[in-house]
């Protein structure tokens, strides 16, 4: 597969902007507690942007890709994002990091450039020109604790999240969503976020695992991210209430799970938009195209991967609307998304193969390595 659709940042100062191109600034984790999630982004982007361009491009342009490493501090990224906005090298962004580097990146574009952000986000307002794939803590969330607690008579819940803006909003939701279901939150813990160098996360964690012993914990919902919510559940699943204690997640993919080597509990979940093994058409044609492009041994194609997938294929939709802009960018990806049949609609998505992607939500449950839905929300 031909990687003539990624182009450095730096090459581009040299050879400057080139109006017959879309460019998309391409924010993700690829260094970073997040950075284990990065590179299936990057494949199925590139695996969008060949789709396009196989088609014929956006409005006759080709799409192009420039990574920008969205795992380290916000300052950083953001100050990248912006130069590449002046200056006139990118034409919108993509991508998914955490909500602190989201916010960062919010400040920076916002007003400048259209700027997708695909993940699961933290809920709230945003400036001109933000478009939001993924759902806030409350839909994301909600049905499957409703779920759980109805069939499991889970009572006593602890909220473990790290230290930053998503895992906060997340916390404040659940707060509020427990007593509703007949509950309580016995422990409400943010671990710091990253890190400090030198600190041990497993004894930390194993530290934790005690403590939420002690409180009589039934169920906990994880917020922790990327390599904290790894090697968290590692710990946990070798501690003796491992087999009694729920655990939830609304950021557990294949790659993180892979990461903690499995989990064979029955006790572990997930909240998200899609799992590699769901079996719907959307997703098995998605996962054979991907495979086509990059061989069985590519990065996992996760529920975040295929969010990058979706949001360059909108972005390339929105220019293939003439809609690609700041004011209108918006409310014409709300119209795109919601799939409606009219004539320009089929238009704008027509060099996407898969179409639109869906609003669906699932509950998976962890089996060794795998992640096996088990409802649709």
């Amino acid at each position: 597969m031909s990687d003539s659709v990624v182009r450095d940042g730096t090459e581009l100062l040299v050879t400057g902007p080139d109006a017959g191109v879309l460019r998309l600034g391409l924010l993700l984790p690829l260094s970073g507690p997040l950075g284990l999630t990065g590179p299936s982004g990057l494949s199925a982007a590139r695996l969008a942007a060949i789709e396009v361009n196989a088609a014929g491009g956006a409005a006759g342009r080709a799409v192009e890709l420039v990574p920008v490493d969205a795992g380290r501090r916000p300052d950083a990224v953001a100050a990248e994002a912006r130069f590449l906005a002046d200056a006139g090298l990118v034409q919108a962004f993509v991508g998914f990091h955490t909500s602190d580097v989201h916010r960062a990146l919010e400040a920076a574009l916002g007003g400048r450039v259209p700027y997708v952000f695909t993940p699961p986000h933290e809920g709230g307002p945003r400036r001109a020109g933000v478009v939001l794939l993924g759902d806030s803590p409350g839909r994301q969330l909600g049905p499957a604790m409703h779920w759980l607690c109805e069939r499991l008579g889970l009572r006593r819940w602890a909220l473990v999240g790290n230290d930053y803006i998503w895992p906060r909003s997340v916390h404040r939701v659940a707060s509020r969503l427990v007593p509703s279901l007949g509950g309580e939150v016995v422990l409400d813990r943010l671990v710091p976020f990253p890190l400090a160098a030198g600190d041990d996360p497993e004894a930390g964690f194993e530290e934790l695992v005690s403590t939420l012993v002690r409180a009589g914990t039934e169920a906990i919902l994880l917020s922790l991210v990327g390599r904290d919510l790894a090697v968290f559940n590692r710990v946990f699943s070798a501690s003796r209430p491992a087999s009694r204690v729920v655990r939830l997640s609304g950021a557990l993919e294949e790659n993180v799970l892979l990461a903690a080597g499995g989990d064979e509990t029955g006790e572990l979940y997930s909240a998200m938009r899609s799992f590699a093994g769901q079996g719907d058409e959307r997703r098995i044609a998605l996962a054979e195209r991907y495979r086509a492009a990059f061989g069985e041994g590519a990065p996992v194609l996760d529920t975040y991967a295929e969010g990058c997938y979706d949001g360059v294929h909108l972005v390339a939709a929105l220019s293939a609307a003439d809609q690609l802009s700041v004011r209108e960018g918006r409310a014409a990806a709300a119209r795109l998304l919601a799939g409606e049949g009219d004539r320009l609609t089929r238009l704008a998505w027509s060099a996407a193969p898969l179409g639109p992607p869906r609003a669906d939500s699932y509950l998976a449950r962890a089996d060794g390595l795998d992640l096996t839905v088990i409802a649709r929300l």
